[in-house]
């Protein structure tokens, strides 16, 4: 028997998953968590065979709790994910995550990746797979990537300063160097297409 944790932050997607990975014979739901905070002690709790998270989770997200979740438990983690962004997809594997398919996955083949993880394999979806090949390399710096993260969640300029250690000016000239990197009018539009890309 296959012990899973399931994360996701939509309930009625949790727990339709929950309820169709547990018609298969060899796999049980043991925990469920609707943040990644929450994903993360219920993991420690419940001590799962192999994790099944949601990317895209609040407040930090399915790739931060897979990381945790793996240096403390060294279990296999699979990230569905909305948004199949390449970038992610690299950053994903090199955290060690096993697995990497869209929502769009049925629930059977679900079942067949997560025996597939668990049996010591990976399995990443093909065409989020071939997508990862074909992408452009990230133009910006880290410390630049660091400050749209910030600015993603929509701090104004003096809480970005304060969250990177920048003076308010510094933070504005990486802004801008940003900005023009990437054609972008906004800090925010900055920000939403490096976020698009799975660069942050």
């Amino acid at each position: 028997m296959i012990r899973l944790l399931l994360a996701d932050d939509e309930g009625l997607i949790r727990g339709a998953l929950a309820a169709l990975l547990a018609l298969e014979p060899d796999l049980t739901v043991v925990g469920e968590a609707a943040d990644s905070v929450t994903a993360v002690q219920v993991a420690l709790r419940e001590r799962p065979d192999l994790a099944v998270l949601d990317l895209e989770m609040p407040p930090g997200d399915g790739l931060r709790a897979a990381t945790e979740i793996r240096s403390k438990l060294g279990i296999p983690v699979v990230l569905v994910t909305r948004h199949a962004r390449p970038a992610v997809l690299r950053r994903a594997l090199a955290a060690g995550v096993a697995g990497f398919v869209p929502k769009t996955t049925p629930a059977a083949r679900l079942a067949e990746i997560i025996r597939t993880v668990h049996s010591g394999r990976r399995y990443v979806d093909p065409e989020i797979a071939a997508s990862a090949l074909t992408e452009d390399a990230c133009p910006l710096t880290d410390r630049e990537l660091e400050i749209l993260a910030v600015v993603r969640g929509g701090a104004p300029i003096a809480e970005v300063a304060a969250a990177v250690h920048l003076a308010p000016g510094t933070v504005r000239n990486y802004l801008s160097a940003a900005m023009a990197k990437l054609g972008a009018d906004t800090r925010h539009a900055a920000a939403h297409h490096a976020w698009q890309q799975g660069w942050i």
